[in-house]
């Protein structure tokens, strides 16, 4: 079981298509629904602290 939502108001930067891009945080990427392109995210360890 994957956790995965839907990102709301964002457009695939390949085909354009509106709502069609999930993320799932489980295995780090986003998705997008119409063509399948995929993309990985990089998370923040530091969650923004400075030094």
């Amino acid at each position: 079981m994957t956790l995965t939502r839907l990102l709301e108001g964002l457009r695939c930067a390949s085909c354009g298509a509106l709502d069609a891009l999930c993320l799932d945080l489980t295995r780090a990427l986003v998705e997008c629904r119409e063509c399948g392109q995929t993309a990985l995210i990089v998370t923040d360890t530091d969650e923004g602290r400075s030094l």
